[in-house]
């Protein structure tokens, strides 16, 4: 092992060694070396989502974050290229961000559940039936979709997008939970299609209508698999645990966890409490990553399953997509131009 591969390796191995075995370590170092290599040679930077394992996590990525954090890099770097170690929606993002910059996607599996869960031509056709209401897309769709809305937004910051909108109807798309969250946290009542609006339905400023958020039946195949029967069957075994929950949970199980914030969120609170053990319902390779940050913390597991889609993003596929140029996201400019105008009102509000 060459010196560059031993410092590489040692630096893993003091924050993963209690989380990723010893002997992918050592490989992932080897792996590790030859991509920041690559990176430095074709000016590149890497991005790298919280739910990336943690090998990846704690080795290549120039900037680690949430989609929110991740979309504020993206626009500012001075980089020819952005390799996005993420998912197809997040390297659109980047894109959309930087039409001069080449922006690669590790893996072109690396798709969404929620963002196949709604297409443009259904967001046209919602428009059709709520004439005149603004439409909020959560940051977790595909750019034509995007193209189609008024503004975008994160989990994090989904209350704010929905709060600085001064218009009693909110067309929310395309996640039922995170709608149904936000709903409950602006003090709006959900409703979805073919609802039709309250009467008066108030389209804009001063409007005297019921305040409603106009939701999607989309949900991320993962959250969706939290129950409150997992939150009660932890608490039966650990009755101080902190329950930290995505918003793209149920109602029922944010309303039963502790906490219920978006992956930024999550990993600030875990910092700054103290409790006796925690458990995130998310992306289970998230608390993979937050537990060798905070190695005195207890993090309990509840690995129902991984993302099918941030797992197809691994080492040897990123050193594949400096090495080839793959896989390469284009946006056409006329979508590009309209996505853009909603995401940078998304990352204006913060």
């Amino acid at each position: 092992m060459n010196q560059e591969i031993t410092v590489m390796y040692e630096k893993m191995r003091a924050r993963l060694e209690k989380v990723v075995p010893d002997v992918e370590l050592r490989y992932k170092a080897e792996l590790a070396v030859e991509i920041n290599a690559l990176k430095k040679e074709k000016n590149a930077v890497i991005l790298g989502h919280n739910y990336m394992e943690p090998a990846l996590y704690y080795s290549i990525p120039d900037f680690v974050g949430d989609s929110l954090e991740l979309s504020r890099k993206a626009a500012q770097t001075d980089k020819d290229m952005i390799v996005f170690c993420g998912v197809k929606f997040m390297a659109e993002t980047a894109k959309i961000l930087n039409p001069t910059k080449t922006v690669l996607l590790p893996s072109e599996r690396a798709g969404c559940s929620l963002a196949a869960s709604i297409t443009a031509e259904d967001v046209r056709s919602l428009r059709e039936q709520y004439p005149g209401v603004p439409v909020v897309t959560y940051v977790n769709t595909y750019a034509d979709v995007k193209a189609e809305s008024d503004i975008c937004c994160t989990s994090g910051n989904a209350v704010a997008v929905v709060n600085s909108l001064e218009s009693d109807a909110i067309i929310f798309l395309p996640d039922e939970y995170l709608a149904s969250n936000v709903a409950h946290e602006t003090g709006r009542q959900i409703i979805f299609p073919p609802t039709p609006l309250p009467s008066p339905s108030g389209r804009g400023a001063g409007g005297e209508g019921e305040k409603v958020l106009i939701g999607w039946r989309g949900r991320c195949e993962v959250h969706e698999k939290f129950t409150v029967q997992d939150i009660t069957t932890v608490r039966a075994q650990f009755p101080e645990v902190a329950i930290l929950a995505h918003p793209e949970c149920s109602p029922e199980v944010t309303n039963a966890s502790d906490f219920s914030g978006s992956t930024g969120a999550m990993i600030k609170y875990v910092r700054q409490t103290a409790a006796p053990q925690y458990l995130l319902l998310t992306e289970c390779a998230m608390g993979d990553n937050i537990a060798a940050e905070n190695p005195e913390k207890d993090m309990l597991r509840l690995c129902m399953v991984r993302c099918p889609h941030m797992n197809t993003i691994t080492m040897e596929d990123t050193l594949n997509a400096l090495k080839y140029n793959r896989y390469v996201i284009e946006v056409p400019e006329d979508i590009r131009l309209r996505a853009e105008r909603a995401v940078q009102r998304m990352i204006g509000i913060g």
